[in-house]
């Protein structure tokens, strides 16, 4: 599983776009985008990118899951090498760390953001789908 998340703050619109790229051991490639239209840090619409993508490992009975995320923040506090300093992203640690406990087996390497390029497309696509409060807009998104 691939994850990226992406605040957007411009005068344009507020919020988040997640995406998460499931790869299977056959070379299938399930893609994901969702919206999120809070106005977040980076580090939280990147812990909601990893939150969004446990939640869908689970639902479809994903067991051996290795997990690819560019946030060197998010994947080192998993690997205890860095401490959850922010109060606002304790939650988000912790449920994303019951949800990883769910599965029977993980590996969560950091990559860089070059080696995440999978998960860009469908993060763009969420985060430019983004709009102002007052703006409305209906988008298919097929997978």
């Amino acid at each position: 599983m691939y994850f990226d998340g992406a605040a957007r703050h411009d005068g344009v619109g507020a919020g988040a776009g997640v995406g998460v790229v499931f790869v299977s051991p056959k070379k299938h490639v399930f893609t994901y985008s969702f919206v999120i239209t809070q106005l977040w840090s980076n580090n939280r619409a990147e812990y909601q990118a990893l939150i969004l993508g446990l939640q869908t490992a689970i639902e479809i009975a994903i067991k051996d899951l290795h997990i690819y995320g560019d946030s060197e923040l998010v994947i080192k506090q998993f690997l205890e090498e860095y401490e959850v300093k922010r109060d606002g992203l304790v939650p988000y640690f912790k449920y994303a760390l019951r949800l990883l406990n769910r599965l029977e087996a993980i590996k969560l390497p950091y990559v860089p953001r070059s080696a995440n390029k999978m998960a860009d497309p469908p993060t763009n696509l969420a985060a430019t789908l983004t709009l102002r409060a007052e703006e409305s807009m209906n988008a298919p998104v097929c997978n």
